[in-house]
């Protein structure tokens, strides 16, 4: 009796001090995530070096954070400044008057009535959706501006992350095999089950961030190129936004290029605004229906509805991380769902094989006997 009440008194504890260590944890939530991400994806490129260096566990985490540094890091950084960049540029142009956004409402709403006649039948006060556009904008980069201290404060706390990240993933990049036999050894729901649900783990972490990612690479790219191509202003600054944006599954980048098309109605430019939709639906559209479900679909097996549930929940809770965590957990939910399947249904299994052999037995038997076949 003692003894149970103190495993029991053990766990509670145990529980309690993990809680209050991952809650602790919680501030670097992205950083962690980050770099564990980071090891996933560059594990095939450690399993390379291992072949040609031999055992150098630190010279081969340390060139393989310097790899990813050069490939990912540096490049998101010199497309996050130009980003910024054209960002201000714009609120610059809009503040000076040069760009009008009333006046682009005015134009829309002149030349589509029949938008206008289905906002007042939703109760939608055009007016007032114009005058939170110009808010958000000004807002927007008014911020960006007045606020440079908490600017410069943000800027270093990003850096600060930054560099956690990559200090975090060069030990896991170094000793992740040694912490995942660590922790199936302690965590006790057996070997194979913790086993399969690392896979799990590691191939939809894998499959989301490189097809998401890839995904949005291509569409930001393209959406940027014809946004050029037809004279847009800023088509850097609105390719990121698509990339972004199409992290969405189903929607994606036609939230910046439909409005753009519209607008180039609007203005009479008829041929552009064509060759905008048809690019958008047969082009950067493609990208998203074929190339995600390939990418996404295909490694995390997981169904198309599904996957876009999960990003979509996991972007509403999370923000922006949540495009990983929430495949994550969808496919959490179906590994144990399939591996309860599998413990607590093995007689009703074993009954079926041993039914489905007696049916094969049986038409055996009668194939034998042509002249009993009925």
């Amino acid at each position: 009796m003692i003894k149970i009440l103190e495993r029991q008194t053990f766990l509670i504890a145990l529980t309690f001090v993990t809680g209050l260590f991952l809650f602790l944890l919680k501030p670097f939530f992205a950083p962690i995530l980050w770099a564990c991400i980071i090891a996933i994806l560059f594990h095939p490129v450690q399993l390379w070096l291992k072949k040609k260096l031999g055992e150098q566990p630190n010279l081969i985490a340390l060139i393989t954070l310097i790899a990813c540094i050069f490939l990912v890091v540096i490049p998101f950084l010199l497309l996050l400044t130009s980003f910024f960049q054209q960002g201000s540029a714009l609120y610059q142009r809009i503040a000076s008057g040069e760009i009008q956004l009333a006046q682009y409402f005015d134009q829309i709403r002149r030349a589509f009535p029949v938008m206008q006649q289905f906002l007042e039948r939703m109760d939608i006060d055009i007016a007032s959706l114009q005058k939170n556009a110009t808010e958000v904008m000004v807002g927007i980069g008014s911020f960006l501006t007045q606020n440079a201290v908490a600017l410069g404060i943000g800027t270093f706390n990003f850096f600060t992350k930054l560099a956690l990240m990559l200090y975090i993933a060069f030990f896991l990049l170094r000793d992740g095999r040694q912490l995942i036999e660590k922790l199936i050894y302690v965590i006790p729901m057996g070997d194979e089950r913790e086993r399969l649900l690392f896979q799990n783990i590691a191939g939809v972490a894998r499959a989301t961030v490189k097809g998401n990612l890839l995904v949005a690479m291509l569409q930001g790219t393209l959406g940027g190129l014809i946004f050029w191509i037809l004279g847009i202003p800023s088509p850097l600054l609105w390719g990121v936004i698509m990339a972004i944006f199409s992290m969405i599954p189903v929607i994606g980048a036609g939230l910046v290029w439909v409005p753009a098309a519209i607008y180039l109605y609007t203005i009479t430019q008829w041929f552009e605004a064509t060759v905008l939709i048809a690019y958008g639906v047969f082009i950067i559209g493609l990208a998203d229906n074929v190339l995600r479900p390939i990418l996404v679909g295909r490694d995390t097996k997981l169904p198309d509805w599904m996957v876009l549930l999960s990003t979509l929940g996991g972007l509403t809770l999370i923000g922006v991380n949540g495009f990983v965590v929430g495949p994550l957990i969808a496919v959490l939910f179906v590994a144990f769902w399939q591996i309860f399947g599998k413990d607590f249904n093995v007689g009703k299994y074993a009954y079926q094989d041993s039914n489905s052999e007696i049916e094969t037995n049986a038409e055996d038997s009668i194939k034998s006997k042509p002249g009993k076949q009925l």
